[in-house]
C-alpha cells in the first residue's frame, strides 16, 4: 500500500463519524486558509500579477514546501493543492485589502471558530484528533477530503 493510502486509512480511523466529518469538510479549508493568511501577514516582499493580486515571500515559500511533502505522496495531490493554495492566496489578498491591518482578526477569528468546531466534531466522535499522534497529519486533512473527491470521481491520485 502506498504511503499517501496508509497516512490517509490512519487519519480516516479518527474520522467515521457523519456529523464530525461534516465539520471537517467546512473546518479544515478554513484552518488552512487562516494560517496562509497569517502568513500573508508577516512583512516580506510580495509578487503581483494582474487580476490576481498579491503573494506574500513568506506565503510562497509555505506553499513551496507543502507541496514538496504533498510531492512525495502523490504528484497529483500536489498539483491540484497548489491550484487551490493559489486560489486561497487570491481569497487572502482579498481579505487583506477589505480589512487593512485589521485583517489579522479575521484570520485568528476564523481559525479559533473554526477549531472549536473540530474539537467539538472530535468530542462526537469519541476520538482525538490525529495531529495529537503525528503533526503531518495537520496537512494530511486537506488531501484527505482532496482524496475523496478524486475518489467519487474515479481519478487515481
Amino acid at each position: 500500500m502506498r504511503k499517501v493510502d496508509l497516512l490517509f486509512a490512519e487519519y480516516s480511523k479518527s474520522h467515521r463519524n457523519a456529523a464530525n466529518k461534516f465539520i471537517h469538510w467546512i473546518c479544515v479549508p478554513l484552518i488552512f486558509w487562516s494560517i496562509l493568511g497569517f502568513a500573508s501577514l508577516i512583512p516580506s516582499p510580495h509578487f503581483c500579477a494582474s487580476y490576481f493580486g498579491c503573494v506574500s515571500i513568506i506565503s510562497l515559500i509555505m506553499i513551496i514546501l507543502i507541496t514538496l511533502f504533498y510531492i512525495r505522496l502523490s504528484f497529483l495531490i500536489s498539483f491540484i493543492m497548489i491550484i487551490i493554495m493559489l486560489v486561497m492566496e487570491h481569497f487572502i489578498y482579498l481579505t487583506n485589502i477589505s480589512f487593512g491591518r485589521q485583517s489579522w482578526m479575521v484570520y485568528f477569528s476564523v481559525f479559533i471558530i473554526t477549531w472549536i468546531f473540530q474539537l467539538i466534531g472530535h468530542k462526537i466522535e469519541g476520538q482525538k484528533p490525529t495531529f495529537l499522534k503525528d503533526l503531518k497529519f495537520l496537512l494530511i486533512g486537506p488531501i484527505w477530503l482532496l482524496g475523496f473527491i478524486l475518489k467519487k470521481i474515479g481519478i487515481k491520485y
